[in-house]
């Protein structure tokens, strides 16, 4: 089993791996379009956290693919459906390995936020996601540490993609942030 991390699984790999590749899906864009009421905000200040929104066949999203040992599937599994609860599915889509890798693209899942589910917050200016997620936190941190922390791994595994609505995001979260200090 291989599970693609594109948010939080990223950085935050509390699960036991066989290996991990770094890589791409494609057909999606990687959004701050799902509210979080259990990790990075609470129910009466939810925060925005990543999903996947459906995009056109040139769009990517970037992340890191997971292989799972065939005796931890069961234990990863209701792990991840414990983590991912708040509004989350699994789907299975196509990932295509960076090039260094000697594995071609492969089937894994993910966890997706649909527009259906309670938690949904949607489409929103950059400015406006920005405050909600400056001024919110809950027990996995602050909100704006769930941005930093996105924002740095990407650099980090795929320093040359950019993920304008990540990057922006940062930036205003980071102006925010400062005037909040002056």
């Amino acid at each position: 089993m291989w599970i693609f991390g594109y948010g939080s699984l990223i950085w935050k790999v509390d699960f036991p791996i066989k290996r991990q590749v770094v890589g791409h899906i494609r057909g999606y864009v990687r959004r701050f379009y799902q509210h979080s009421i259990d990790h990075r905000g609470l129910p009466h200040k939810p925060g925005r956290v990543v999903t996947l929104i459906p995009g056109d066949e040139n769009d990517t999203v970037w992340g890191t693919a997971y292989e799972i040992c065939e005796e931890d599937i069961e234990v990863v599994s209701n792990h991840l459906d414990f983590r991912e609860k708040n509004g989350y599915t699994k789907t299975s889509v196509k990932f295509y390995p960076n090039l260094d890798s000697d594995l071609h693209p492969f089937e894994l899942i993910i966890y997706v936020a649909t527009p259906d589910n309670v938690s949904f917050a949607g489409e929103a200016d950059i400015e406006t996601i920005a405050k909600q997620i400056v001024s919110c936190s809950g027990p996995s941190g602050t909100n704006k540490e769930y941005v930093y922390r996105l924002a740095a791994a990407m650099r980090s595994i795929a320093p040359s993609i950019i993920d304008s609505h990540l990057f922006d995001l940062e930036k205003a979260v980071q102006n925010l942030d400062q005037d909040l200090i002056n």
